[in-house]
């Protein structure tokens, strides 16, 4: 069932690069807009066993750009590039062995793992805006963000490690969907401001089961607050 379903959602973000793709020829796109952010994050993990658990969200950060190839006057094509950096913390009910660079490290039950990793997002979506009404717009945003992580780090409070390479634990690519809904205030001409509310769900594992660590399957969950400029 899951493999089913990431077969259609891949396929449905190749089918989307494709379409943002084609010549404007063939879109006849009536405008393109830019756009620069920068979006505080509040974000925690999810796991389906028992043996690992979430314990608690961390605060982020994300920035970045985004581009808009709008071929009806309220729909376009999205995309952009950003940087996420998101975080969780993970205990577990056993033992386990975490792996890095130059030792191992033995962390006990009910002992916290924080962990802080950074993303290299590349959105592909859909966004959908409405009439200007007065100086507002309304928009949102939906689509499938593929994911490379870029950095990893990892605190174990009980072993007073701080800020250890975590790269070894993290899978390098992740697949995400995103959700947003906002407003664009007018600045004059095609300059907006723009404040919204955004959800991504990575539904792929984010860390790997190595040594002893228990078979689970742990997904990155981020509220995004987007505060941004688009042009």
């Amino acid at each position: 069932m899951r493999t089913t379903s990431r077969k259609i959602i891949n396929r449905f973000s190749i089918l989307l690069l494709v379409i943002f793709l084609l010549p404007a020829g063939r879109l006849l796109a009536q405008r393109i807009s830019f756009g620069i952010f920068a979006d505080p994050v509040i974000s925690w993990f999810s796991s389906d066993t028992k043996e690992t658990q979430n314990n608690g969200a961390r605060a982020g950060f994300n920035f970045g750009f985004t581009f808009n190839n709008y071929f009806r006057d309220n729909y376009a094509f999205s995309t952009g590039i950003s940087i996420l950096n998101a975080g969780g913390r993970l205990i577990n009910t056993d033992t386990v062995d975490m792996k890095f660079n130059d030792r191992t490290a033995v962390v006990l039950p009910g002992k916290p793992v924080v962990y802080k990793i950074q993303y290299l997002s590349i959105p592909i979506g859909l966004k959908f805006k409405s009439n200007q009404i007065g100086y507002i717009t309304f928009f949102s945003d939906i689509g499938i963000d593929p994911r490379l992580v870029i950095g990893g780090k990892a605190d174990i409070p009980s072993l007073g490690i701080k800020g250890e390479d975590a790269m070894n634990e993290l899978r390098t690519f992740n697949l995400s969907y995103h959700v947003m809904a906002g407003i664009e205030y007018s600045l004059g001409g095609p300059t907006a401001m723009v404040f919204g509310l955004g959800f991504d769900n990575l539904f792929l594992d984010v860390t790997k089961d190595i040594n002893n660590q228990p078979s689970d399957k742990v997904t990155h969950k981020i509220l995004k607050f987007r505060i941004g400029v688009s042009f």
